[in-house]
């Protein structure tokens, strides 16, 4: 099965973007750059990593969870999505 479907292509588009982006905000730090510069393109990370994590939790949803409910082992899958959850609500 594939895992992650139509989404892995734009996950691995995605990531490269931020690996890209990291090393960006290593450059900005031996060259000096201005703080707030930093961390303006280090917030633009986050955000990108945040989409990536949601990407993720949809995939996992649609095809995992999905999968344990239909073959009657759903409430495992639900409990290991709302540590997920949780875990999320704190960062």
């Amino acid at each position: 099965m594939d895992a992650y479907g139509r989404d892995k292509e734009d996950l691995l588009v995605r990531l490269r973007r931020i690996e890209g982006q990291v090393r960006g905000l290593q450059r900005m730090i031996e060259e000096e750059k201005y703080c707030i510069d930093i961390l303006t393109q280090s917030s633009s990370v986050q955000s990108a990593l945040q989409k990536v994590e949601l990407i993720l939790l949809e995939t996992h949803m649609r095809h995992c969870v999905t999968a344990a409910i239909q073959q009657g082992q759903g409430e495992e899958k639900i409990k290991e999505m709302m540590e997920v959850v949780r875990r999320f609500s704190r960062s």
